[in-house]
């Protein structure tokens, strides 16, 4: 009788036993050869580092399952796009490559780190089926907003709710539209982030441009006196204790955490004067080049891009992913476009580089004024 079986059994165990016994983390379900060897590969690295938003639940959780999936850390860094490309700016300056992804807002990553090459073509880097399963994504292909259609992948979509109030203060009803804001009981009531910088308020300010003319803005922000926050979580928390009871701007992550808290807030959902529009947040999605740990960025990529990543970040985010096999359940309805809807898109490439950017440049001059 032939002893092979039994010796192969015998080295498996042995294998086993040198290894403590207990298998490594799944790479991925049919990934196939070359995403096996891609993960081995990014293992051997050691970690991704990645830049993103400052919210707490995408530092523990992303991090958290991106590691459970592949045992791979992340190093993850949270602040405001505008700071990060700034950084990453002087550390190339210096011949410095410290970080492999970024996760950012429209005028930091079309403006500053794609407009400073900074960014490698994802699809050449896309290797696990899923994540290049186009039939999943909106028009049956990868959304892609650059020009080149390869460098800012676009992970989601949301519609903006930018109004909120405290209940206990404004009675639900009694703002029902933008121009309401512009009441005299309304002076040194708003608060808003802050719209001369890269971020939510820059979109909203842009958008109320569009529709009502920078002379609506002049009377809001000027004539109501709004106070302006860089920070979202300070923001609501001005919001829940009432001590700006209207607030423009706030992220839906923050404004969900103190609605679970039991604080009396709601949206002003629809205002009569404006129809809305769709944001990513910062769900732009770029992949730097010289980066520091290549096979550990991409697979972080394709794990990103995939249905299980995009759930993972999506929900962290508390922002509406593009996949239409990813559960859009734990989101607000309010935030899901409505199929067959017409929205504007404030994340248009065009838009983004030259109305919203002269936006910008004319409420740092009024504001400064």
């Amino acid at each position: 009788m032939s002893l092979r079986p039994w010796f192969l059994a015998f080295a498996v165990l042995l294998l086993l036993a040198g290894c403590g016994g207990s298998a490594a983390p799944a790479a991925s379900p049919s990934g196939g050869s070359e995403w096996d060897a891609l993960v081995a590969a990014a293992k051997q690295e050691g970690k991704v580092v990645v830049k993103g938003p400052p919210t707490a639940a995408v530092r523990t959780d992303v991090a958290a399952a991106f590691k459970k999936q592949f045992g791979i850390d992340m190093e993850y860094t949270g602040g405001q796009s505008g700071d990060a490309a700034t950084q990453l700016a002087a550390e190339r300056k210096a011949g410095e490559y410290s970080t492999d992804a970024i996760l950012a807002g429209a005028d930091t990553m079309y403006g500053q780190i794609y407009g400073q090459k900074m960014l490698d073509p994802i699809p050449p880097a896309l290797v696990l089926p899923d994540a290049k399963d186009a039939s999943k994504w909106p028009d049956g292909k990868l959304w892609f907003m650059d020009p080149d259609g390869q460098y800012v992948l676009r992970l989601n979509n949301s519609v903006t709710n930018s109004l909120q109030i405290n209940t206990d203060i404004i009675k639900p009803g009694t703002i029902t539209s933008w121009a309401d804001l512009l009441k005299p009981e309304y002076v040194g009531k708003i608060a808003s982030f802050d719209p001369t910088v890269s971020g939510a308020g820059l979109s909203d300010a842009s958008y109320l441009a569009k529709q009502f003319g920078m002379d609506f803005l002049k009377k809001l922000f000027i004539g109501q006196k709004v106070t302006f926050s860089r920070d979202h979580r300070e923001l609501a928390d001005w919001l829940a204790r009432g001590k700006y009871p209207i607030v423009i701007s706030l992220r839906e992550v923050e404004f969900h955490k103190i609605v679970e808290d039991k604080f009396p807030v709601a949206y002003v959902l629809n205002p009569t004067d404006a129809s809305g529009y769709v944001s990513a947040g910062f769900g732009l999605l770029g992949l730097m080049n010289h980066a520091p740990h290549p096979n550990a960025a991409k697979v972080f990529v394709n794990w990103i891009a995939s249905k299980d990543g995009m759930d993972a970040w999506s929900r962290a985010e508390g922002i509406v992913p593009v996949r239409s096999d990813v559960d859009k359940s734990p989101y607000w309805k309010e935030q899901i476009p409505e199929a067959g809807r017409s929205y504007f898109d404030s994340f248009g490439w065009d838009w983004v580089l030259t109305e919203r950017k002269q936006t910008m440049q004319q409420l740092q001059q009024l504001l400064r004024s």
